[in-house]
């Protein structure tokens, strides 16, 4: 457990995904105005003064399917613990489809599917008793059609095959499936997902994001917790960005992909070759970085443009050293095949945020 923060020095609010909030009209004015959720300075600390969360400024459109990224212990969950209403927060506010959360639970949480830190089963019941309870519990639900909307939920889940075995012997995939049915039992105005593919194989992996994209087809916005990066950048428009307890940025997948590269990042360059070995050596030479071999493909980092220096005619805004790349490659007899930029990715906006990797204490 890392020691106990210092007082944490004054610090600009984290930018909102639509813009600087502000009163009246104006562009981006209607998204922020009603958010499914937002907070102010909300924070947490534990015995001892350690800051779990540290003033979190967020806004969650309605109608996005919101990435929270962060290491394991960065505050991700005690965060959505906060929003949820099961424990207090220590300063700050949060409200939940546009009302104040705790004090509003009765009437939120109805409209809020969740699952956080994996459900809680009853093991000696089978996975379908185990949604009946779930699905008794809400008073709203009517018992008449019980039945078919806990069918509905397995099936969407890819459980129905299993309906009927005990949920002690389910695998924690198929845990967790069954804890997103049980999210799933009525239809909700937001979905609450805290790892939700833990412990899924790959299949089981693409089969949830598959289903969150078709929930947020239907208009229910998905907050979605993860530390693995490629899963939220598959499927999230919006996310931000939380390392120790502070969140370091927000927005939308490619306006935080437009800051690596306004901060000075230029991407990575890919070169498909049969001679990596000889295009790592030339790529070095010419100053690339963190350069990278997986079979006949060999990715590096740029070396930033200076900054006086202007855009290479007729290629879009690329950095000028790209065509003395290929030609240098070239030169040095390396075949090749395939030549080009990638994108930014999360990976590169969270390592340029915190200038380290992404598998760290939080």
């Amino acid at each position: 457990m890392p020691p106990p923060p210092a007082p944490p020095a004054p610090r600009t609010p984290a930018p909102r995904p639509d813009g600087p909030r502000t009163e009246g009209s104006g562009p981006g004015y209607a998204s922020a105005a009603d958010p499914a959720i937002e907070t102010r300075g909300l924070t947490k600390a534990y015995r001892g003064g350690r800051l779990a969360v540290d003033g979190l400024d967020l806004i969650v459109p309605r109608g996005s399917v919101f990435g929270f990224l962060g290491p394991n212990g960065c505050g991700k969950t005690t965060t959505i613990r906060m929003l949820m209403g099961l424990i207090g927060a220590t300063a700050g506010s949060a409200r939940v489809l546009g009302a104040p959360m705790p004090s509003a639970g009765r009437r939120v949480l109805p409209r809020v599917g969740a699952l956080i830190e994996g459900p809680a089963l009853y093991g000696f019941l089978s996975g379908r008793d185990n949604l009946r309870r779930f699905d008794a519990a809400d008073p709203a639900a009517d018992p008449a059609t019980r039945g078919e909307r806990v069918g509905r939920a397995l099936e969407r889940v890819g459980l129905a095959a299993a309906a009927g075995k005990k949920a002690r012997a389910y695998s924690l995939g198929m845990k967790q499936r069954l804890g997103l049915a049980a999210a799933l039992l009525r239809p909700r105005d937001l979905l609450v997902l805290d790892e939700p593919t833990n412990g899924l194989d790959p299949q089981g992996m693409r089969e949830i994001r598959a289903l969150v994209r078709e929930l947020a087809a239907d208009g229910t916005t998905v907050f979605l917790s993860s530390h693995l990066l490629d899963e939220i950048e598959q499927i999230c428009t919006h996310a931000a960005v939380m390392t120790r307890g502070r969140l370091l940025t927000q927005g939308t997948v490619a306006d935080l992909t437009a800051t690596v590269l306004d901060a000075g990042g230029t991407g990575r360059l890919t070169v498909t070759t049969p001679d990596p070995a000889e295009a790592v050596r030339v790529l070095r030479a010419h100053g690339l970085t963190a350069l990278r071999t997986a079979g006949d493909r060999v990715t590096g980092e740029l070396p930033p443009p200076p900054p006086s220096a202007p855009p290479a005619a007729g290629d879009g805004g690329a950095p000028p050293e790209l065509a003395d790349l290929n030609a240098a490659l070239v030169r040095a007899g390396v075949r090749v095949r395939g030549f080009g930029t990638e994108r930014a990715s999360l990976e590169d906006i969270f390592v340029q945020l915190t200038g380290e990797g992404f598998d760290v204490a939080g």
